[in-house]
C-alpha cells in the first residue's frame, strides 16, 4: 500500500471517530431530563455572562429603554454636579497626591513617572488624581440616582427572568446536589454579623483606598477581594427564589466556589470602573439572571449576532 493511500485511511478513520463522537454527544444531551437540558447549554465559562449582560443591555430595547427611563433625570443632575466638582477641586486633590507621594516614596513604591521602579508612560499623580475625582464623581451620581438605579437593577433582573420563560418546576425549593455537600461552611463572616452593611461598605471603600494610588494593580486587587461578596449579592434574587437559607446559600457557593470567584472578580471589576461602572451594576444583574435562570450557548449568541 502506498504511502498516499495509508494517509487516506488514516483521514476516513478520523473522520470517522469525530462523526461517532459527535452523534453520541447529541444523543447524551437528546436523553437528558427536561430540567437538566438548560443546565447542559450554559456557557462553561461563567464570567461570560458578564459580558453577555452588557451586551444585552446595549440591544434589547426591553431592558435598555426602562432603565434609561428611570435613570434618565438623576443622570443628568448628578453629571452637572459632578462636573463643577471636578472642575473646582481636580488641582488641589492633584497637589494633594503629589505631597504624599513625595513623603512616603519608600511605603507607596510610586514616583512621578514610575512604579516600584518601572517606568509608565503617564504620569502617575494625574492618573491617581483622575482615578480618585472619577469615584467622587460616582459617588455623586449614586447619590442623585439612589433609589431610582435600584429599580432599575430590579426591573432589569425581572425582565430578564421573565424572558427566560421557566415552567413551575424550576421554582421548587432548593434541592442539595452533592451527596456529600462541603462542612465546616459559615454562611457569614463574623464582622458581616456584627455590624450593619453600610458600615461594611464604608470599611471596605477605607481599607482599599489606598491600592487607588497604583495603576492598574490597584482596581485588579480591590476587584479581587471584592469578587465573592459581589457574586453573592448578584445572586441574591435567585438564592431567594430557590427559598434557600444562609447555610445553604454558603454551601452551594463553597460547591460552585470557583465559578463564582471568576464572575464575581470580572463583575466587581467591571463595577469598579469610575463613573461607567453603575452602568455595569445594571448589566451585571442580566448576565447573573441570564446564568441562574436561562440557558445561553454560544450557538444562541452567534444567533444574535449574525440576524436581526
Amino acid at each position: 500500500m502506498s504511502v498516499a493511500a495509508e494517509a487516506q485511511n488514516e483521514l476516513s478513520k478520523s473522520d470517522k471517530s469525530l462523526s461517532e463522537k459527535k452523534k453520541s454527544s447529541i444523543l447524551r444531551e437528546l436523553d437528558l431530563p427536561d430540567h437538566l437540558k438548560s443546565s447542559s447549554q450554559r456557557l462553561q465559562f461563567p464570567p461570560s455572562y458578564a459580558l453577555v449582560g452588557v451586551y444585552r443591555l446595549c440591544t434589547d430595547k426591553n431592558l435598555y429603554v426602562p432603565v434609561w427611563q428611570k435613570c434618565q433625570h438623576g443622570t443628568v443632575r448628578g453629571a452637572a454636579v459632578g462636573l463643577v466638582w471636578a472642575f473646582f477641586t481636580f488641582g488641589m486633590q492633584k497637589k494633594f497626591i503629589e505631597v504624599f507621594l513625595a513623603n512616603s516614596p519608600k511605603v507607596t513604591g510610586l514616583a512621578t513617572d514610575t512604579v516600584f521602579g518601572y517606568h509608565v508612560p503617564f504620569n502617575v499623580h494625574t492618573y491617581a488624581a483622575a482615578l480618585l475625582v472619577g469615584q467622587q464623581i460616582t459617588y455623586i451620581l449614586r447619590f442623585f440616582l439612589s433609589r431610582n438605579i435600584r429599580i432599575a437593577r430590579d426591573r432589569a433582573w425581572n425582565q430578564t427572568v421573565a424572558s427566560r420563560g421557566k415552567g413551575e418546576d424550576f421554582w421548587r425549593p432548593y434541592v442539595e446536589e452533592w451527596d456529600q455537600p462541603p462542612k465546616d461552611v459559615h454562611s457569614a463572616m463574623w464582622y458581616e454579623k456584627a455590624f450593619s452593611g453600610w458600615f461594611l461598605f464604608m470599611f471596605k471603600r477605607a481599607l482599599l483606598l489606598p491600592f487607588n494610588f497604583y495603576p492598574l494593580i490597584g482596581i485588579l486587587i480591590s476587584a479581587w477581594f471584592k469578587g465573592l461578596g459581589t457574586a453573592r449579592i448578584l445572586h441574591r434574587r435567585y438564592f431567594e427564589a430557590k427559598k434557600m437559607t444562609p447555610t445553604e446559600v454558603a454551601v452551594f457557593m463553597e460547591e460552585h466556589k470557583w465559578d463564582y470567584r471568576t464572575f464575581g472578580f470580572l463583575t466587581a471589576l467591571l463595577e469598579g470602573l469610575p463613573i461607567i461602572g453603575l452602568v455595569f451594576t445594571i448589566s451585571n444583574r442580566i448576565g447573573a439572571a441570564m446564568w441562574a435562570f436561562g440557558e445561553y450557548s454560544w450557538i444562541m449568541i452567534y444567533h444574535l449576532l449574525t440576524h436581526d
